[in-house]
C-alpha cells in the first residue's frame, strides 16, 4: 500500500513559492473570457472527430490539462497553467474533448471510452516525451485511464477534485424507483449548479458504458508520482474519492492535499496558486531525478 502524505490546507503560504513574483503576476493575469483567443490547431484523426488543441512547445516534462465534464480548454486553471509552463519554458497542451468547445462531434453521443481515446490521441500524436497529466473532475478519471494505457508516456499525475467512477457511483446511489425511471426514459437529469439549466442531461447509455471504465474496486497499477488536490466543501465529488484513489494506486509517491473551504471547481485565486505550486514542485522533482 502506498504511503500517503496528507496535507490539510486553509491557505498556501506565499513563502513556499520559489517563483513567488512570477506566480503573483502571471496566474491572475487573464480573467476568464478576457484573454484574446488565438486560433486552435486541429488534430485530424482517421474515422474520428477532429480535436481542437493549443500547444506551447518547450522542455520536458510537458504538462497536459484535461478538463472536466462539459468544460473546455479555456478555463481559469488551464490558462493559468499555460502561463506558468510558458514562463518556465516547459511544454504545455490544452485541448477540447470530442463534442466540447471547438472540437468536432456531438456531446450527446460521447462516452467515457470515447473521451479516453481523445486523451490517448493527444498523448500519441501531439505530445512529445514524458508528460504530467493534470485532470480536473472527470479529467481526473480520464488521466488515470490514460496512465494505465500509456504508462511509458506519464511522468506524473495531478488530480483536481478527481471524479473517478463518479457517474456510476452517483447513479447507483439513487433510489431504485428513480433508477428505473431513468432506464425507461433513457435520460438522467443530473442536478448541477454549473449548468445554466440546473442539470446535465446524461443519456442512460453513457452511464452503462462508463461502468466499463471503473477503477476504484481494485488496485490501480500506476507507479508515477501522484498529487491529488480536493476541496472539503466539494458538493459534487466527495473528497473521500481522492483518498480512495490514493489508497488504490500502487505508487509510493502520493500526496493528498485537502483545502478546508475548497469547492468543486477549485478555481479561486488561492486554489490556482496551490495547483501551480504543485506543478512547480513536481517539475523540480522530476528534473532533479532526471
Amino acid at each position: 500500500m502506498a504511503t500517503l502524505s496528507l496535507r490539510l490546507s486553509r491557505t498556501w503560504p506565499l513563502a513556499m513559492y520559489r517563483r513567488a513574483a512570477l506566480l503573483q503576476t502571471d496566474i491572475t493575469r487573464h480573467p476568464q473570457g478576457c484573454r484574446l483567443k488565438s486560433s486552435a490547431q486541429l488534430l485530424v484523426r482517421q474515422d474520428l472527430p477532429k480535436l481542437a488543441y493549443h500547444k506551447n512547445k518547450g522542455k520536458n516534462p510537458g504538462v497536459i490539462f484535461l478538463p472536466g465534464y462539459a468544460s473546455d480548454m479555456n478555463g481559469l486553471k488551464a490558462l493559468a497553467l499555460e502561463d506558468f509552463c510558458k514562463s518556465l519554458g516547459h511544454s504545455f497542451i490544452r485541448f477540447d474533448y470530442t463534442g466540447c468547445g471547438s472540437s468536432e462531434g456531438d456531446m450527446k453521443d460521447c462516452t467515457i471510452g470515447k473521451w479516453k481515446k481523445d486523451v490517448l490521441s493527444i498523448l500519441d500524436d501531439v505530445s512529445e516525451g514524458p508528460q504530467i497529466l493534470v485532470g480536473s473532475s472527470m479529467g481526473g478519471w480520464l488521466m488515470l485511464l490514460a496512465a494505465l494505457a500509456r504508462p511509458e508516456k506519464i511522468a506524473a499525475l495531478v488530480g483536481v477534485a478527481p471524479a473517478a467512477d463518479h457517474f456510476v457511483m452517483a447513479f447507483n446511489q439513487l433510489p431504485s424507483e428513480e433508477k428505473k425511471a431513468i432506464e425507461e426514459t433513457g435520460e438522467w437529469k443530473l442536478p448541477s449548479k454549473y449548468s445554466d439549466s440546473g442539470f446535465y442531461s446524461i443519456p442512460y447509455s453513457f452511464v452503462k458504458e462508463a461502468e466499463n471504465h471503473c477503477i476504484l474496486n481494485s488496485p490501480i497499477p500506476v507507479t508515477s508520482p501522484v498529487r491529488l488536490i480536493h476541496g472539503m466543501k466539494d458538493e459534487n465529488v466527495p473528497w473521500h474519492v481522492s483518498m480512495q484513489i490514493a489508497d488504490r494506486v500502487l505508487s509510493t509517491d502520493v500526496d493528498v492535499i485537502l483545502r478546508k473551504h475548497g469547492q468543486h471547481r477549485m478555481s479561486e485565486k488561492d486554489d490556482i496558486k496551490l495547483l501551480v505550486y504543485t506543478i512547480d514542485d513536481l517539475i523540480d522533482k522530476l528534473t532533479t531525478m532526471g
